[in-house]
């Protein structure tokens, strides 16, 4: 089957970064600039389309044919623009869309697909993530040194000619750049929408040495379904949400001037200088993290209205509140918000990644009340809410998750794995009095609390400080963790003092010698891989070096990627020999280190998105529909008579890559989404 390699350039009034290309589409001046396409190798054809050129029938019928194979990068945004032009603005002929829907899986708007179906539609960045490489084009390019690099010059033609522009006196007060008004930056443009086909070939043909797994091709297509498809929010209470915020916003900031002198409360630096008169402290970060430690200092130097002040900040710059302001500029026609996950998005695990609204990282709902909260914002009882919670940024940050609900006469079913990194890890190390828990049971924090501290584990109860412990060492322990994982995980907050930190960890990892063994195993493996460029095997895993790229293979048949992977001493372990590939690191792109307990973090993190994966095409073949996923979690959108039973089963089913794998879901069902 050839091969139709496609990119395009777009112009929108709207933000694509800030609402997402589902939004970007709908808006009304939404337009394709340039198309350039080619068959396989051929000669690379572009489209003109604001110099009166249309693209050809044969190039709409093949777009639009689920049978024939298309590539882009990033394959999403290439889709879903041409599914706006060819369908919803009316530029395919009555019979292509006649036999487009007769083979779209996709939703129907009317008699036809609103989307193209992804079926056959590759992606070369969701490729070039499946081996630890940069997820945009020009980054994967020139990591895998092909003789087709992206242009430079992109970022000031997009921003020339598919942005608008600020009216000025010299460009006689427009507000958009056509071709007519500089031809030769359009033609250099044109240039470089073509040269985007002729990199993006070329890495596809560098890529297909480490094909994808056929499996994991299908999982893309299900992936692209579920963004499609994408999940219902109540916009008029979002937007009351918003109105609420905004209003609080005004006066707290009035009262945190009139409190301290400070104009900006988002300004560390003049937050900084005021505590520093008020009390003689040199305060190094106002990061979140250092909050705690700060609080307690202040209560200590009994300093109550810096500690006020500080807690109204802390309110006043509530960053998960903006996800309101999110929800409404990606939010669509339909009142659906599309797009939330991207596929392959943490490229060491293979585990998706939250775009727009962050589903990722969403405040619990620890209120009792916050039920009673969301219905006095629905009812505009808002005199009410603000007696009841003066610290309206502090509700409104728990009613986020509330706030995505279902459609017409549905509901939401939610089930979600449980504690399955704990689960993997024990099953992958043998560690057998864990997985006794886990077959039983399931109270891994109270069990793992007894067996550290001899305790009869009928005697920890929920509010126990055993639980809260044995919690607490479970987060941090598991991957080689030490002293910073248990404070990052909370371990300062329960009033825990360094030397009972350390003895934690002793005690854990005494307690769990198969898990601390598969740490130095692991790392061992990865070791005699590289230096002997022989597979090693181990645990149900390969190690095998190739093209300079360390894979590990999963009991799924998934590979990990570590590329440019060689042994190196490092000073940070005096000498000892290291490993060190090519990743991405919160700096960026680099060489970074790795070890036997990051090894198996990644490791344990794969095999449960695999077991994630496997539960999605389940609930998927079952009919179900999947509006969207987070972490561990499957949402879907059902009629009534669907109940969450019936999802944790096909969750928690045995999986035949994973035999002995003890897996369990649990969840519930509602009118909107939750958690607690």
């Amino acid at each position: 089957m050839p091969v139709l390699s496609i990119d395009i350039e777009t112009y929108s009034s709207t933000d694509l970064l800030k609402s997402g290309v589902y939004k970007y589409v709908e808006d009304p001046d939404f337009e394709i600039l340039l198309c350039s396409y080619a068959y396989d190798d051929g000669p690379i054809i572009t489209v003109d389309l604001p110099s009166g050129e249309l693209p050809p029938n044969n190039f709409i019928t093949d777009v639009l044919d689920p049978e024939v194979q298309k590539s882009a990068a990033n394959a999403n945004f290439e889709r879903v623009c041409l599914s706006a032009y060819f369908l919803t603005h009316g530029c395919a002929t009555r019979e292509q869309l006649q036999k487009l829907a007769g083979k779209s899986l996709l939703v129907v708007k009317g008699d036809y697909p609103k989307y193209i179906s992804p079926v056959n539609w590759y992606c070369s960045l969701v490729h070039a993530r499946s081996l630890s490489l940069p997820g945009n084009l020009a980054g994967a390019a020139a990591v895998l040194g092909v003789t087709e690099q992206k242009g430079t010059e992109g970022k000031t033609l997009i921003r020339y000619f598919c942005k608008p522009c600020k009216p000025t006196k010299v460009n006689g007060g427009r507000t958009r750049n056509l071709p007519k008004h500089d031809a030769e930056k359009w033609a250099s443009f044109v240039e470089y929408n073509r040269q985007d086909v002729r990199a993006e070939r070329e890495v596809r043909t560098k890529l297909h040495k480490f094909p994808l797994l056929p499996w994991e091709q299908d999982l893309f297509y299900l992936d692209q379904e579920i963004n499609d498809r994408g999940v219902r929010v109540h916009l008029p209470l979002v937007k009351k949400a918003v109105e609420l915020y905004d209003e609080f916003i005004i006066i707290k900031k009035a009262l945190f001037t009139e409190m301290t002198g400070v104009e900006n409360p988002n300004s560390g630096q003049q937050v900084k200088a005021w505590i520093k008169e008020e009390t003689g402290l040199e305060i190094k970060s106002l990061d979140k993290k250092e909050m705690p430690a700060l609080k307690a200092l202040l209560k200590e130097t009994d300093n109550s209205e810096v500690l006020d002040a500080l807690r109204l900040r802390g309110a006043l710059i509530k960053s998960s509140v903006a996800k309101y302001n999110t929800m409404v500029k990606t939010c669509c026609s339909d009142h659906r918000i599309r797009g939330l996950v991207q596929f392959y998005g943490a490229e060491r695990t293979g585990r998706w990644a939250g775009r727009l609204v962050q589903m990722q990282n969403l405040p619990q709902n620890t209120d009792p009340g916050f039920d009673s909260a969301r219905w006095m914002i629905a009812a505009e009882k808002y005199s009410l809410l603000k007696m009841l919670w003066p610290n309206i940024a502090g509700i409104l940050s728990q009613l986020i998750r509330t706030m995505f609900v279902s459609s017409g006469g549905d509901h939401l079913v939610v089930s979600d794995f449980s504690a399955i990194e704990a689960r993997v890890i024990a099953w992958l190390a043998g560690e057998q009095w864990r997985l006794d828990v886990f077959n039983t049971h399931g109270k891994i924090y109270e069990a793992s609390a007894a067996s550290m501290f001899k305790v009869p584990i009928e005697s920890i109860g929920k509010d126990s400080i055993y639980r809260k412990k044995g919690k607490v060492a479970e987060l941090a322990c598991g991957y080689q963790g030490g002293v910073g994982a248990l404070k990052s995980m909370g371990g300062e907050k329960m009033g825990l003092s360094e030397p009972e930190m350390k003895n934690i960890i002793k005690t854990w990892r005494l307690e769990n010698p198969n898990i601390v063994k598969l740490w130095a195993d692991v790392e061992a493996a990865a070791m005699r891989a590289v230096d002997s460029k022989l597979p090693v095997k181990h645990k149900g895993l390969v190690f095998q070096l190739s093209r300079g790229i360390l894979f590990i293979e999963l009991p799924s048949g998934r590979k990990l990627a570590y590329p440019k992977i060689h042994i190196a001493p490092h000073r940070k372990f005096r000498g000892k020999s290291e490993l060190m590939y090519y990743g991405r690191e919160t700096g960026g792109w680099g060489m970074i280190s790795t070890y036997g307990g990051k090894l198996v973090e990644n490791i344990v993190q794969a095999i449960a998105r695999d077991c994630l994966a496997v539960a999605m095409v389940r609930v998927n073949a079952a009919g179900h529909k999947i509006i969207m996923h987070v972490h561990d979690e499957i949402i879907i959108e059902a009629p009534i008579s669907v109940g969450v039973d019936e999802i944790n089963e096909l969750m928690s089913k045995p999986i035949s890559w994973a035999k002995g794998l003890p897996l369990d879901a649990d969840g519930f069902e509602s009118s909107y989404y939750k958690k607690g």
